[in-house]
């Protein structure tokens, strides 16, 4: 045994041998491929809208119909979503007493009539005689005053005669502008009191959208800022307007701001009282906007981010700024350029620097019998 360890050629393999186990022993593991993740492209929302509101279609301006004086409605010529025209009579009151009136008035303005003439004959004698000396001038200065008071009579005659003229011609109700009946609120064979509505008159130049908005969604609006209504009965139309008047005040019925944006544009089957929905745009100066799932946000402290994946599959931590939030979906303003690659799914599972393997993520399906949302 001595003799064989004493072999150099025995001593070589040995060597060769322990340096080989050697090496085996310091070799590092083998990096494990990369991991499968869901990731989506960063990609501008195509529509800039910010949020959405219910709204009516409107006419620019609308004006209650009333009668100026009290009385019963002896008939009615225009309905509920009827066209008129300016000047047309819309409702009649019973005239009755009021032509009793004007019938009385014209006979006193007869009256005094024939009464200032008496007394202007009168005074022209009184002149004639009181120049000759014939009559005294106490008895002519009697008969100018007898004059100035028919005067005064006739001329208050006059407007008695012209009031009742007017209150016979209140006995209409005529429309002060072209546009559509959008209300009712008196029918025929009903007492009223001066001034209550009976029509409600939708006028003026094009079509609006009316909406009522929460103080929170206000405060953002403001006249000429764009959006986009969509009617209800008008599936795929869709129509841009600018806001033209925002209030100052909240309605106390509903607490809501209302804000009329003037279509640029309409459509002939628009009528007017149709639902819609408003979509408001974002403005201009919001830049880009980027809709992601809500599974692809981490929060690195107290600040949100997402994971970017680079040209070599590793990630990186972004920070990013969040708009607003949906139900599935988180809206980002900022942190993100378009063509970036982000991680949309297992955000707390990952670490920074690892590599993955992008795949194309795919929303879970709503399960069976769900809404879909």
């Amino acid at each position: 045994m001595k003799d064989t360890f004493a072999r150099p050629s025995y001593r070589l393999a040995l060597a060769a041998t322990c340096a080989a186990l050697a090496a085996c022993g310091a070799r590092e593991p083998a990096e494990p491929p990369p991991r499968p993740a869901p990731t989506v492209e960063v990609r501008p929302d195509a529509l800039a809208a910010a949020w959405s509101a219910p709204g009516v279609i409107a006419a620019p301006e609308s004006t209650p119909l009333s009668f100026r004086q009290a009385g019963l409605i002896l008939r009615r010529h225009a309905g509920l979503g009827d066209a008129v025209r300016a000047g047309q009579v819309l409702a009649e009151l019973d005239p009755g007493p009021w032509r009793q009136n004007l019938e009385s008035a014209r006979a006193e303005h007869r009256a005094a009539r024939e009464a200032l003439d008496v007394a202007e004959r009168q005074w022209r004698r009184d002149q004639a005689q009181g120049r000759e000396g014939l009559i005294a001038q106490a008895q002519a200065e009697q008969t100018r005053g007898q004059l100035a008071q028919a005067r005064a009579r006739y001329e208050q005659a006059g407007q008695a005669l012209a009031h009742a003229r007017d209150q016979m011609a209140y006995t209409r109700l005529v429309a002060g502008h072209d546009g559509v009946i959008i209300a009712e609120q008196a029918s025929a064979g009903q007492n009223v009191a001066a001034g209550q509505p009976v029509y409600t008159l939708a006028w003026g130049d094009g079509l609006e959208a009316v909406v009522d908005l929460h103080a929170r969604r206000v405060a953002d609006v403001e006249p000429g800022r764009m959006a986009e209504v969509e009617p209800v009965a008008l599936p795929g139309v869709r129509l841009s307007a600018r806001v033209r008047e925002v209030a100052r005040a909240a309605d106390p019925a509903n607490l809501g701001f209302r804000v009329k944006l003037r279509l640029d544009a309409a459509v002939p089957a628009l009528r007017l009282g149709m639902t819609a929905t408003v979509r408001f745009r974002a403005p201009e100066s919001a830049g880009a906007r980027y809709t992601l799932p809500t599974t692809a946000l981490f929060h690195q402290g107290d600040r949100p981010a997402v994971w970017v994946v680079d040209a070599k599959g590793a990630l990186a931590l972004r920070a990013v700024e969040v708009a607003a939030y949906g139900a599935d979906t988180v809206t980002v303003s900022a942190g993100l350029e378009p063509g970036q690659v982000v991680l949309a799914q297992g955000a707390h599972t990952v670490s920074e620097g690892q590599r993955v393997e992008a795949v194309p993520y795919r929303p879970r399906a709503a399960a069976p019998g769900g809404d879909g949302r």
